[in-house]
């Protein structure tokens, strides 16, 4: 049975032109002949308010949530699942008969590329980059994880950096906050570098050069577009295992998709909006 209220879906968020979700999930609906749409929504950070009251106005099915607003918006929203108070964010919401039901697909998103690996945690030392909303979400997702060794949080805000960390502390992780000057000085003894800010998204350099990147290390690029952040070809350079961003991009859209509809989606045809004919990179 296809769980459906309307039609229209959208992602919001400011920036919002990068984002692909549109191809992603518009891709999903053609290939099963649904009649839905799905846009972006650009939402500046105090008109937040506002256009949950749009939202609800026009009957919107679901949407999903992206930077500045993963973690404000849990204030206008009328149901929060689970993984919301675990990760304390939210990437995606459905229309619950007029009730703004809350998730956060971030979780199942970042950890099941690494399940698809078999990576095995025991001993892990994590060095993750950022504090905002999908840093949370990977905290929630690491939490779950058993052998993990120690994980080191750097962020330039560091109210929510302190934050991140007395949550990681309270959920079993041995956590140590870093200052920026200390990146360099700690990436060479993670056995994982994960990046959940925003930083590679315009070009960037990355905090995090190919000389302070072990060739034994994971490094996850939360940031999709461009393809190949200054992060992940430093980790090419460096020999590491890379994950890319739009992995991430992918497993959440997934799990979203199957909340909103009921369905499971064509995988394929998200990838083929992505790739074209030429596949995955991988």
């Amino acid at each position: 049975m296809v769980k459906k209220t309307h039609n229209t879906y959208c992602i919001i968020g400011d920036p919002i032109n990068h984002s692909l979700s549109p191809a992603l999930h518009n891709a999903a609906f053609n290939s099963l002949g649904l009649d839905h749409s799905y846009i972006a929504y650009r939402v500046p950070k105090d008109e937040l308010a506002d256009a949950i009251i749009s939202l609800k106005s026009i009957h919107v099915a679901g949407f999903n949530v992206t930077m500045p607003h993963k973690t404000a918006i849990i204030e206008y929203l009328d149901i929060l699942d689970s993984t919301v108070e675990r990760a304390r964010a939210v990437n995606t919401v459905y229309n619950n008969n007029g009730k703004f039901e809350a998730f956060n697909t971030d979780i199942v998103g970042f950890v099941t590329p690494l399940h698809n690996r078999n990576v095995d945690f025991t001993g892990m030392t994590v060095l993750l980059l950022g504090a905002g909303g999908t840093a949370q979400a990977v905290v929630a997702a690491l939490a779950e994880e058993t052998g993990i060794s120690k994980i080191y949080i750097s962020s330039r805000n560091k109210v929510k950096l302190e934050n991140l960390a007395e949550v990681a502390t309270k959920s079993g992780l041995e956590c140590v906050t870093l200052g920026e000057n200390e990146i360099q000085e700690f990436s060479p003894l993670s056995d994982m570098i994960i990046n959940a800010t925003p930083a590679g998204m315009g070009g960037e350099a990355s905090p995090v050069g190919f000389k302070h990147i072990s060739k034994d290390a994971i490094v996850y690029d939360i940031v999709y577009r461009p393809l190949n952040t200054d992060l992940i070809l430093n980790a090419k350079k460096a020999n590491a295992q890379v994950i890319y961003g739009y992995e991430m991009l992918i497993e959440q859209a997934i799990a979203a998709f199957k909340i909103w509809t009921g369905i499971t989606p064509p995988v394929e045809a998200m990838k083929k909006a992505l790739f074209g004919g030429f596949g995955e990179p991988l």
